[in-house]
């Protein structure tokens, strides 16, 4: 399992990255200014950087209890990511709607777009993650009675 201190340099890694492709990506897709799709990112992001250490390490110790193991193989990953982005979302579409001064349902429409740009980069992201910072086979902790 991974320590304290590599879930956040995680959330950190993701975060920061993700708001670096997200900004640029979301003022030309939404026809936002900067400024707007900044604020959109960045509260996205903290939300996310606090969802994400939560949820990871919630995530985590589910595997570990039923399975055992942490190790994610594909079907789990793409498991992982879809409940993750759910979860965000359900905390993100309010404030959207609100500081856009937008109807929830075009609130909704955006969200989903973030949402499809997150799923892929999540999905990509951790898989380079787990590849560049692999679990330590001492790390790896065993269910026990």
């Amino acid at each position: 399992m991974r320590s304290f201190w590599d879930r956040i340099r995680h959330a950190i890694m993701f975060e920061i990255l993700g708001l670096v492709l997200f900004i640029p990506c979301s003022v030309w897709v939404f026809h936002h200014s900067v400024t707007d799709m900044g604020v959109i990112g960045i509260f996205s992001s903290l939300a996310a950087t606090i969802w994400n250490f939560v949820y990871n390490l919630g995530f985590d110790k589910t595997l570990l209890f039923f399975l055992g193991y942490v190790k994610k193989n594909l079907l789990i990953r793409v498991l992982h990511t879809i409940l993750f982005e759910v979860g965000l979302t359900l905390v993100t579409l309010p404030m959207i709607a609100w500081y856009l001064n937008i109807s929830f349902l075009d609130a909704l429409i955006m969200d989903i777009g973030i949402v499809v740009f997150y799923l892929v980069y999540a999905f990509f992201f951790n898989i380079a993650y787990d590849f560049i910072f692999p679990v330590k086979e001492k790390e790896t902790i065993i269910r026990t009675k």
